[in-house]
């Protein structure tokens, strides 16, 4: 990218996004952790914790473009126009602390676990990817952000003949109707029993499989996650959070090679 350090820099911005896709691939987040350990394997000099943490803030714009760079590349190889949609909940602390917590604050973070049965307070994140599990695109919300909701908020930037599968949650026939006609991506929602436009037997099944594999992604990201992810801010926590996504989405596009940890 030609992205040029201060001379003056003792670690230079490529050696800082290396150590901070490690920790969350690694380390479980744990950034002192991964400084030790490039240290010590590959002589990176030492810096103080708050002055890795502001590098790596400075560098969030770049590695975000790096992101939606890498799920550009994915989309156009992506020769089938398969995606998948769905969210998972990101709790900041527990519910008993929810009075203390000082990173956020109102009843927006309030949300509901469906597939846990358990209300949580913190984010919801959106993540599409394709059929075989590599993420090309992410959106958080509020955790009390409904599906339907958040899926209007973001922009779905697919290309032109996308079938997007997604659960019942994001029924919005509206919403599936403007899709098609303005952007021709077609959303594959699975419907329920009392839905307004049921599916064929074979058109459930096929809708079904094909959703899968985003269960698969959500559980492998969320095995990278700390007990507790710490974070002082709440831009701090969303930071960390999307470098879980992005090392995991990079570790995936890599399967034979274990490119962070050499």
């Amino acid at each position: 990218m030609n992205r040029k350090t201060d001379p003056h820099c003792k670690v230079n911005d490529a050696q800082i996004a290396t150590t901070a896709l490690l920790a969350a691939l690694k380390f479980y987040g744990n950034h002192a952790s991964a400084c030790t350990y490039m240290h010590q394997h590959h002589q990176m000099k030492c810096l103080d914790k708050s002055g890795f943490n502001r590098r790596l803030h400075r560098l969030q714009p770049t590695l975000l473009l790096v992101f939606r760079s890498l799920g550009l590349s994915l989309k156009e190889l992506n020769t089938s126009a398969r995606y998948i949609i769905d969210s998972f909940p990101v709790a900041i602390c527990r519910n008993c602390r929810i009075r203390v917590c000082k990173l956020l604050t109102g009843k927006a973070y309030h949300g509901y676990n469906e597939a846990k049965k358990e209300y949580f307070y913190g984010f919801k994140v959106q993540l599409i990817t394709t059929v075989d599990g590599l993420p090309v695109d992410y959106y958080v919300t509020a955790g009390s952000y409904h599906d339907t909701t958040a899926l209007q908020a973001m922009q779905v930037d697919l290309p032109a003949g996308s079938l997007l599968y997604g659960d019942s949650g994001y029924t919005d026939y509206e919403q599936e109707d403007l899709y098609a006609e303005c952007e021709q991506i077609y959303l594959k929602i699975q419907r329920k029993k009392n839905s307004k436009r049921l599916d064929e037997p074979w058109q459930a099944y096929l809708k079904k499989v094909y959703r899968k594999p985003i269960e698969r992604v959500i559980s492998q990201i969320e095995n990278l996650f700390p007990r507790k992810l710490h974070a002082v801010t709440a831009a701090g926590f969303l930071l960390k959070l999307f470098l879980f996504v992005l090392a995991f989405t990079i570790d995936a596009n890599l399967p034979n090679t274990s490119y962070l940890a050499t």
